[in-house]
């Protein structure tokens, strides 16, 4: 498999983006989708996949998100977005849902970040900011627990700074804990051997290279 680059369209929408987390999740694992943008790829996995959603507010089988007549106010994600139940879903209590976040139960959990190190470190709770708002959540549980982590995120900040950097300046959630990193510009695999470029969209991983200050790999034709 070779670095596929799309340059006959732009850059990915967040609706797009979560589609393309939802192709790569593998069939019939257990996934939890973090709060915010992650939790859009609900709504693109498709039926028959096998993939178990569970929500840290304690459900598996959790569907795409509810609309209309299919709201009901008892029955919310992690971020307070009502949605549907699948056949065969079950509820726990709280301290259930963090075991098996905590015990390796979870094959993969999407997040939202503010930085990702070129080694995986995330950084998605705090800007350290005076006036910011910290939001630690379930994320340190899933960051160290899931046995896959994936981050939905923005490659650049709206003052253009690269959001992919050598080592985060925010506070840090996991250590060397991020395998991909999904972006609205292209798809990093990163691992011991560093961070490879997997697909862009609406550039090319060589101009990537010259606006991020880590290292980048492509894979081989």
């Amino acid at each position: 498999m070779n670095t596929v680059e799309h340059l006959d369209r732009g850059a990915l929408n967040r609706d797009e983006l979560a589609a393309l987390v939802a192709r790569d999740i593998p069939r019939g694992s257990f996934v939890n989708l973090g709060i915010g943008q992650p939790t859009m790829v609900a709504d693109h996995l498709q039926a028959g996949s096998g993939v178990v959603l569970h929500t840290e507010n304690g459900m598996l089988g959790m569907g795409p998100a509810a609309h209309g007549d299919d709201i009901d106010p008892d029955l919310i994600n992690a971020g307070k977005i009502p949605v549907t139940e699948l056949p065969g879903a079950s509820y726990f209590h709280h301290a259930d849902s963090f075991a098996m976040m905590r015990g390796g139960h979870l094959d993969v959990c999407v997040l939202g970040a503010f930085q990702v190190s070129a080694r995986g470190d995330l950084a998605n709770w705090h800007t350290g900011a005076p006036d910011a708002i910290p939001a630690v959540g379930g994320a340190m549980d899933l960051a160290t627990g899931a046995k896959q982590v994936f981050v939905m995120m923005t490659l650049f900040a709206k003052d253009g700074t690269p959001k992919l950097v050598p080592e985060c300046t925010y506070p840090l959630t996991g250590l060397a804990c991020v395998s991909r990193l999904y972006t609205d510009q292209a798809v990093f695999h990163i691992g011991p051997d560093g961070i490879t470029v997997a697909e862009t969209y609406g550039t090319t991983a060589h101009d990537l290279a010259s606006r991020l200050d880590v290292p980048l790999r492509t894979l081989p034709e």
